[in-house]
């Protein structure tokens, strides 16, 4: 079980010195934004991915996954009744899996939840049935790149489509692929689930359906910066042989980027100190 950092949380930082700070305060690896290395994350050439990849060899970190797939390019979006939108969002999809193998990762989370929204006058079963379309046009690229491409359930606050475990395990099931899979994300969990978070794992993860963990609590800060308790969490993953990257996530940066990484990865590294033992 490895344990990363969604790089945005130190973005203002160099990519450079992001793989340097996070190897330092003991994370194994960074969870990327494809945002944050290009404006155009799509497009990016072969000399900009051998450069993120030698500066994360270079400090010993992996690059576990991507993440926040599609904040850019404008415009995309994976319920929209327009055609061309659609086809444009799908083709950024396929590039980004393409991205996450080029980086070394193995996984991908699409959250965006601008880019899943159900317009005016649609129907929610519609824009899901969208929406389904959309992951499915990706499963055959994702076996073939070697990573898993995860849906992501996110709060009602955040978009109205996936909001929890049962919505995207049933939409993965419609799929009928190995390589598309559902995640957990812990905020999320917390707001939408009627489960804790241990009892979530323990009835997902047996079912294949829970491919990725990221850690934040549901107030969107930290892991250890709120109400929630993860050692249930890391116990059932630990119980259940869980062998996948597991990403810390604040949306709300208490101190700040630099000050909640240290904080969280001492956290997390107490919890799984503690279960060893």
């Amino acid at each position: 079980m490895r344990i990363a950092l969604c790089n945005e949380v130190i973005a203002p930082m160099p990519f450079p010195r992001q793989c340097e700070y996070a190897a330092k305060l003991g994370y194994d690896g960074l969870e990327i934004a494809p945002h944050t290395l290009s404006d155009e994350p799509h497009r990016m050439g072969a000399a900009q991915v051998a450069a993120a990849r030698s500066a994360a060899a270079d400090c010993g970190v992996a690059v576990t996954g991507l993440h926040w797939l599609l904040l850019k390019p404008a415009g995309l979006s994976i319920s929209a009744r327009d055609d061309a939108v659609r086809k444009k969002t799908v083709d950024v999809m396929l590039a980004m899996v393409d991205l996450c193998a080029r980086l070394g990762g193995r996984y991908l989370v699409h959250g965006s939840p601008q880019q899943r929204r159900i317009e005016p006058g649609e129907t929610r079963a519609a824009a899901m049935a969208r929406a389904r379309d959309c992951f499915a046009a990706v499963a055959e690229r994702a076996a073939q790149a070697g990573v898993v491409y995860c849906i992501e359930p996110l709060s009602s606050e955040q978009t109205p489509l996936i909001n929890t475990l049962e919505e995207s395990a049933a939409m993965v099931e419609g799929i009928g692929s190995a390589s598309v899979r559902s995640m957990l994300d812990c905020s999320a969990a917390g707001r939408m689930e009627k489960e804790p978070l241990g009892a979530l794992v323990e009835r997902w993860l047996p079912k294949g359906m829970i491919a990725h963990v990221q850690l934040n609590d549901r107030n969107r800060r930290g892991p250890g910066q709120g109400e929630q308790r993860f050692a249930p969490l890391f116990a059932s993953l630990k119980r259940h042989g869980y062998a996948g990257d597991v990403a810390v996530e604040p949306f709300d940066y208490v101190p700040d980027g630099p000050g909640a990484a240290a904080r969280a990865i001492g956290y997390v590294r107490g919890i799984l100190e503690a279960l060893d033992a």
